[in-house]
């Protein structure tokens, strides 16, 4: 999905307030594995997925890597958090597959930011958006079975069995691969 696709399908912005936000992007390719954010830096871009695949992990004292979110084709990324208030982010930011991102940086969000009140208006119901996920996502994670949390995760990312290892998936959904290998065998 093209970034200016995207922004029309939230905010009815004019064609020159569009023009001009989208010459704040600037188009970066990156390969498979590749690190944009490592966890007690401060997250200064926020990222567009043209296409690709990416997640926010963190890794816990044992070692263990822990996937927070998964970021799809179409979608923003970043830690949001350590993004919009510049405070050390508590999470990684990884490439899965090799991707084509639009960025901007802190700075250049600031500046349409006070410069276009449907910029904010944006911003807004992207974090309402993202506000909501994380929600369904802590709902799933407390009230519902590992298989009702793996069919949620399916419907909210449809492919992603084919494109990510079952260990970042298992750790997305807080269950070991064994269990979600099960549930994968029991689903076919």
């Amino acid at each position: 999905m093209k970034l200016s696709d995207f922004l029309l399908n939230l905010v009815p912005f004019s064609d020159e307030e569009l023009t001009d936000i989208i010459i704040h992007f600037k188009e970066e390719k990156f390969k498979k594995n590749a690190i944009l954010l490592k966890n007690g830096t401060i997250c200064d871009k926020l990222y567009f997925i043209k296409e690709g695949m990416s997640r926010s992990f963190y890794t816990r004292k044992d070692g263990k890597e822990v996937t927070q979110w998964f970021f799809g084709n179409g979608h923003f990324m970043a830690s949001a958090e350590s993004f919009f208030n510049q405070t050390p982010s508590f999470y990684n930011l990884e490439i899965l597959e090799d991707s084509i991102l639009y960025s901007i940086s802190f700075k250049k969000m600031e500046l349409l930011l006070a410069k276009y009140h449907n910029m904010e208006k944006c911003i807004r119901l992207l974090s309402i958006e993202m506000f909501t996920k994380l929600v369904h996502k802590m709902n799933a994670t407390q009230f519902h079975s590992a298989k009702e949390r793996y069919s949620y995760m399916i419907l909210e990312y449809p492919n992603i069995v084919h494109r990510i290892s079952l260990g970042h998936i298992a750790s997305y959904l807080g269950m070991t691969q064994e269990t979600l290998s099960r549930i994968r065998r029991n689903e076919t």
